[in-house]
């Protein structure tokens, strides 16, 4: 089994990540998950998209990984039976607590391990299979040696991160923002103090600490190997075009593995797109050895947000595409489309209809809908983007 996970922070995101490619989504409700400024889900919709997600004989793990104090207990029991009556895939746990309440409720809720856990050795994975976890999230920290030593030790199901933030601290354990903030990072409440710049005591230039993204794209084909069966993605709280464009590269570079099409040139040409829509750079982390000063950013980085979603594709008809505006763009500019069931398509903006049919030379009005001039027929919920790079498909 080989499965692609996507995060979910509302449900849009849900969908356009099962649109895109995800076999699962990972998401939160109101409580007891550990990205609370995100919009999360009622108990309501979870039973909603539980349903959908079955529909497309897709999955929906919910996370119940806080560190719970004696007040967050409050409401877990019911909270816990919830889940079993709606049928969820699979709950993702931290704390014991957890493990202990669905098995004292007799409850047939299948557990997941979270990566808050920071587990790296087969003893603890064989502790956690023992009290009845199915699946481990791996530390990420995690070498291809951890990974290879506790595949062949236990044959557990292996999750591991393949793309998105890291966190400074180990695997998510982190007392900086409650210190400087009073919010709990392990109850949800993160400030990310570590993507701070503070100020030297020279006063001459800032200090940073904060490692780059992790991007494990040139890995993916050793990571089947070493017995990996999720790959999951990070980002509950980022955009639809994030989720859409990393989704659309990592399933194409599982597709070319498994077709024995993948190059060199499709990883390097996957990873700069990767890298511009995260708006960060990314590296591989601790899968080959341990980072250095090249992993890491120091003394200044460069996170410019970029306007590269231009539209949102809504509708065709011969000749057009209708788009819902996103970002600037004009007559003459050179643009591409993706979409999940299309190649890749680049063209130049020759023309340019409003809501009343009129000519017009430039959208500048986020949310309003145009027809452009198209050559070919795109995906509804298809993106335009500004172009950047030639296409390799």
């Amino acid at each position: 089994m080989i499965e692609l996970l996507s995060p979910a922070g509302d449900k849009e995101r849900l969908k356009f990540a099962f649109l895109y490619g995800a076999d699962a989504v990972y998401l939160g409700g109101t409580k007891y998950g550990l990205r609370a400024n995100a919009t999360n889900f009622t108990n309501e919709e979870l039973e909603e998209y539980v349903k959908y997600a079955h529909s497309l004989n897709k999955k929906i793990y919910v996370t119940v990984n806080i560190v719970f104090h004696n007040e967050d207990l409050e409401g877990l029991e019911e909270y816990l039976k919830f889940l079993n009556h709606i049928r969820v895939d699979a709950i993702i746990i931290s704390d014991p607590i957890v493990i202990e309440t669905v098995k004292k409720l007799g409850l047939n809720l299948e557990m997941h391990l979270s990566t808050q856990a920071s587990t790296l050795n087969s003893r603890a994975v064989k502790h956690f299979m023992d009290e009845g976890v199915k699946r481990i999230v791996l530390a990420r920290e995690a070498s291809r040696e951890d990974i290879e030593t506790i595949k062949s030790r236990t044959g557990v199901e292996l999750e591991c991160f393949i793309q998105g933030a890291m966190c400074t601290s180990f695997s998510g354990r982190c007392v900086l923002s409650n210190y400087t903030t009073n919010r709990d990072s392990n109850r949800g409440g993160c400030a990310q103090v570590c993507r701070w710049s503070f100020l030297a005591e020279n006063e001459k230039y800032d200090f940073e600490m904060m490692p780059k993204d992790l991007n494990m794209i040139k890995e993916i084909a050793s990571m089947i190997e070493d017995g990996v069966n999720s790959f999951k993605i990070e980002g509950r709280m980022r955009s639809i075009y994030y989720i859409a464009t990393v989704l659309y590269i990592y399933r194409k570079i599982f597709d070319k593995i498994s077709t024995k099409t993948l190059t060199k040139e499709y990883i390097e040409y996957a990873t700069n797109i990767i890298n511009r829509v995260a708006n960060r750079e990314s590296v591989s982390q601790f899968y080959n050895s341990l980072p250095g000063v090249n992993e890491q950013y120091y003394n200044g980085r460069k996170e410019e947000s970029n306007q590269d979603f231009l539209a949102l594709v809504q509708g065709n008809e011969p000749g057009y595409i209708t788009v819902e505006v996103r970002n600037y763009f004009k007559l003459g500019d050179r643009v591409q489309i993706f979409g999940p069931k299309m190649h890749e398509i680049e063209f130049t903006i020759e023309e340019i209809k409003n809501e009343n049919g009129e000519n017009i030379e430039v959208c500048n009005h986020p949310k309003e809908i145009v027809k452009i001039k198209c050559p070919v027929k795109c995906d509804e919920n298809s993106m335009m983007r500004v172009k950047v790079f030639d296409i390799l498909d």
